[in-house]
């Protein structure tokens, strides 16, 4: 049966975005499909690096990082969650309340420093940073950007024997490379802003950037763009999201041959090649599953049955800021953090949190030479003050409070509730659109002539039965939503055409 009442919100002023926002188009029947998932990481472990190189990469706050190996990303459960998170609260917005990835996650699943100077820099030439930090150019230098695949080419393999600056180009190289294609991988590609290469000239100052509050910075950012309904693309790092809804949800889990470890650091190593095969689902039915989670199948505290002898000192000293209200920073990117949202990821119980200030998100600078510092000011001194605004405990509250306020202020669900045929024909169509997406960015370079005649085949067979299954719809009872399907068709039909 048609399921017709009001998602939400019903109290819009949190929500104030929500008519550009992915859960109107899906709630009007125009499903989008998985998102393309753009984390560069399978060529990392090519890199060969010295006993010297590892040494500072270490120094530069990276030596846990460099430590996970590419994962397999679940594109579905990464665009049913997206299709959950708000960017006017920075939390995803779920049945049992707000969740996040918070400082905590960060530090703990990546091993990332989250207290220390903001990761902000001069925006120099490009080619100038480049000739000084790395000893060369490359030719195809767009955009302030550079392609991870030339810098593999000219810097992967460093000899043990060579000079010390050339062991330090490599080694920024190899940095610049492994930020490019984890937390701050983007949706142009194979590429990587220079930018960032700037902050890796002295190993021991890198080392004092806050990089892992300058992943969630990136990632939050990343969240909130590819949840509006007119993009279909998502960057940052998206282990980091896979793993943290791994290690809180009890949705589109992993299958353990063997209990994970407990006692490996960072903790997304836990998640490393542990798994058994297991067939992975469609946005359809892992969307169903979070409009229907309850309490039990989250966990609030998933570190806290964890080894913590094996968290670093320094790591383990700077913890208290996961419940800092404050702003958090990546270059031109500043967005809020706002742990009094999600109390209960503490242990503490959840009250009506603080209203959300709007705040302006501004662009990328693409002006080099730009006066960054002095544009960012505001979020700076924000930051400066972290240690000063770790929110409190308070057990004397009515969590009932809460729970009425958030039902008027959340969009309760994302998908109607259908009937069971119209429920599959959806199914069969998302699968399909999925199978054309991969289908479309697949790059033919390198194939046969045989394998790209298959390949153009799969792409012809699949976008013919997307087109007649608009023209053929199942029974009576769809076409009573004819003009819903029209609108979809319509979009089909650009699409793939």
């Amino acid at each position: 049966m048609e399921f017709s009442e009001d998602p939400g919100p019903i109290d819009k002023s949190v929500l104030y975005d929500q008519d550009n926002h992915v859960s109107s188009a899906v709630w009007d029947g125009q499903e989008r499909g998985v998102l393309r998932c753009h984390e560069h990481t399978s060529m990392l472990d090519q890199w060969k690096l010295t006993p010297k190189q590892i040494e500072l990469v270490e120094k530069a706050g990276f030596g846990y990082l460099r430590l996970i190996p590419a994962m397999s990303l679940d594109n579905a459960l990464i665009a049913a969650l997206v299709e959950r998170w708000r960017r006017e609260t920075n939390t995803f917005h779920l049945t049992v309340g707000e969740m996040t990835i918070t400082l905590e996650d960060v530090a703990l699943l990546l091993g990332l420093a989250i207290d220390g100077d903001s990761v902000i820099g001069p925006i120099s030439t490009p080619s100038s940073v480049c000739e000084k930090l790395l000893g060369r150019v490359p030719e195809d230098l767009n955009g302030g950007m550079v392609k991870l695949t030339w810098l593999k080419e000219f810097f992967s393999e460093c000899p043990e024997d060579a000079p010390l600056e050339e062991i330090e180009c490599c080694t920024r190289a190899y940095l610049l490379y492994l930020v490019g294609s984890t937390i701050f991988s983007t949706t142009t590609g194979n590429k990587v802003p220079v930018m960032y290469l700037s902050l890796f000239e002295d190993f021991d100052k890198a080392g004092k950037f806050a990089w892992g509050a300058a992943a969630l910075a990136f990632l939050y950012r990343a969240l909130g763009n590819a949840s509006l309904k007119s993009q279909s693309t998502i960057s940052g790092c998206l282990t980091l999201l896979q793993c943290w809804s791994y290690s809180r949800l009890n949705v589109g889990h992993p299958k353990f041959n063997q209990e994970p470890e407990s006692n490996c650091f960072p903790f997304v190593l836990r998640w490393k090649g542990k798994s058994s095969s297991r067939a992975k689902c469609n946005v359809v039915t892992y969307r169903k599953a979070l409009d229907s989670l309850d309490p039990c199948n989250v966990q609030w505290l998933p570190y806290r049955g964890m080894d913590c002898t094996a968290i670093p000192e320094d790591i383990r000293a700077s913890l208290m800021l996961r419940a800092s209200r404050t702003m958090l920073l990546c270059f031109d990117k500043a967005e809020r953090h706002l742990p009094d949202r999600c109390l209960r990821q503490f242990g503490m119980c959840q009250t009506i949190p603080q209203e959300v200030q709007r705040w302006e998100r501004k662009s990328r600078i693409v002006d080099h030479g730009a006066d960054l510092l002095g544009k960012m000011d505001l979020p700076l001194k924000e930051w400066s003050e972290r240690w000063l605004y770790i929110v409190e405990s308070d057990d004397t509250v009515n969590e009932d409070e809460y729970v009425q306020w958030y039902q008027r202020i959340t969009r309760r669900y994302i998908g109607r509730v259908t009937s069971s045929l119209e429920s599959e024909y959806q199914r069969t169509v998302t699968a399909m659109r999925e199978i054309a997406n991969i289908a479309d960015i697949v790059s033919t370079e390198g194939l046969d002539s045989y394998n790209r005649e298959l390949l153009d085949e799969v792409r012809n067979i699949v976008h013919k039965c997307l087109t007649e299954q608009f023209e053929d719809l199942p029974d009576d009872k769809m076409r009573k939503k004819g003009s819903r399907k029209r609108r979809q068709r319509d979009c089909l039909t650009t699409e793939y055409e």
